[in-house]
């Protein structure tokens, strides 16, 4: 990309690792704890542990990637130089298509606990999850600048909660819930760790902020690193804490089982703040992935893989206008989907699953191929790749998405070529 086109590098150290924390740390911490622990009870903790030290190779593959190669274009712009721009165009719209999805998924389900919380009604849900979405647009307007330094507020702010509640939590722990330690035998904590894997998926998100990294090099690899730690920690000590109240097992407790430990603490006012919670999770979940897919339409269509209106800046703050008016036909679309019923949340979730999946196995071969002069880079994401691999068979009739995406771009090629033919002849 010509240096006129590059975006404004604004983005220091605390901004990365709040970025990639926030992408990180989403939702997954308010759901998953109670769920894995309801499948292998106590030797949830087992998985919990697997993937905290599986969490740094999954992170600085991604992170080696965008320091070596700083790009608005993300796993899209790796995948190309490793593969080929046509590889790296399909990854990119592969991801591009997750996001307008995924960050309503997100909304709602912040929204979601918020007003479980407050006892009011699906009208109000969708109200704030709108407000949430409208907050992920205005921030990624402003700059990085700005939106970074909402992020670090946002996710300190999640941090000190979780805190609060770990640490309100050891008082009730109890050594009889972590007996009989393996209740489910040893297949229920490979069952445990599938789902774990989830909670730790994001790394690729911030690689498409690169760019506007001041010292890519350094942000990129010392902010994954220490977004890891901090992840990975957060994660298990959540995860322990669930475990050692026997905040599970209930019907419907499992799925919102830090709602409970953080009641159990303040009392009602614990509901509230877990609801708060959650919106400030998936705010800065959304924040993130919202600057990511901004900048990745942004990068496809300066290299002509996508329509040029997706490629406008905006004049005052220099930011990628056009991808941000893209996610929000989107985002208006798929509430409008939701709130007329004609889609549900569970339908909508499975949509992106395959397109994610694909997107980071993209990336992972990508630095298998490009990393070659670093030995643990590519160690790193060889791990990262097989463990993503792993997953993929499990996506289902989700599969159709991604090849419904390969389809319409093999229609558009075709019809470039016709044109191109017509004009040649």
């Amino acid at each position: 990309m010509e240096k006129s086109n590059r975006l404004q590098a604004t983005i220091r150290l605390p901004q990365a690792v709040a970025l990639y924390v926030g992408a990180v740390l989403g939702s997954g911490v308010l759901l998953v704890p109670g769920l894995a622990a309801e499948i292998a009870g106590p030797a949830s903790l087992l998985a919990w542990g697997l993937m905290t030290l599986l969490v740094l190779p999954m992170g600085l593959s991604m992170g080696l990637l965008a320091a070596k190669f700083p790009s608005a274009g993300g796993v899209s712009h790796f995948v190309s130089k490793a593969f080929g721009d046509r590889a790296g165009a399909v990854i990119g719209w592969f991801f591009l298509m997750s996001v307008p999805i995924g960050a309503p998924i997100a909304a709602l389900t912040g929204a979601g606990y918020l007003t479980t919380a407050l006892g009011v009604g699906e009208e109000i849900r969708l109200l704030i999850a709108i407000l949430m979405l409208i907050a992920g647009l205005l921030t990624n307007l402003l700059g990085m600048k700005v939106a970074g330094g909402v992020q670090v507020g946002v996710v300190a702010a999640i941090i000190s909660i979780l805190l609060l509640a770990i640490a309100g939590a050891a008082p009730n722990v109890e050594a009889e819930h972590f007996t009989p330690f393996l209740p489910n035998g040893w297949i229920s904590v490979g069952q445990a760790a599938a789902i774990l894997f989830w909670c730790f998926i994001g790394w690729e998100a911030v690689s498409h902020l690169s760019e506007e990294f001041v010292d890519p090099e350094r942000e990129a690899i010392k902010g994954v690193t220490i977004a890891a730690v901090i992840v990975g920690i957060l994660y298990f000590l959540t995860a322990l804490a669930t475990v050692g109240t026997h905040a599970y097992g209930a019907a419907g407790v499992s799925e919102a089982s830090l709602v409970l430990v953080i009641e159990r603490i303040l009392g009602r006012s614990g509901v509230y703040l877990a609801g708060f919670t959650g919106v400030f999770i998936c705010t800065a979940t959304i924040i993130a992935y919202v600057g990511a897919i901004s900048r990745l339409a942004y990068s496809l269509a300066q290299k002509g893989d996508a329509p040029k209106a997706l490629g406008m800046r905006s004049k005052k703050h220099g930011t990628p206008l056009g991808g941000l008016i893209f996610l929000a036909l989107c985002f208006v679309l798929v509430l409008t989907l939701y709130a007329t019923k004609t889609v549900s949340l569970h339908t909508l979730i499975q949509f992106p699953n395959a397109t994610f999946i694909l997107t980071y196995l993209g990336g992972c071969a990508a630095g298998i191929r490009l990393l070659k002069g670093n030995r643990w880079g590519v160690r790193l994401s060889w791990l990262s790749f097989l463990l993503t691999a792993l997953v993929f068979p499990f996506v289902g009739w989700a599969v159709l998405y991604p090849l419904l995406i390969v389809a319409v771009l093999w229609l558009v090629d075709a019809r470039k070529s016709a044109k191109q033919k017509r004009t040649t002849s």
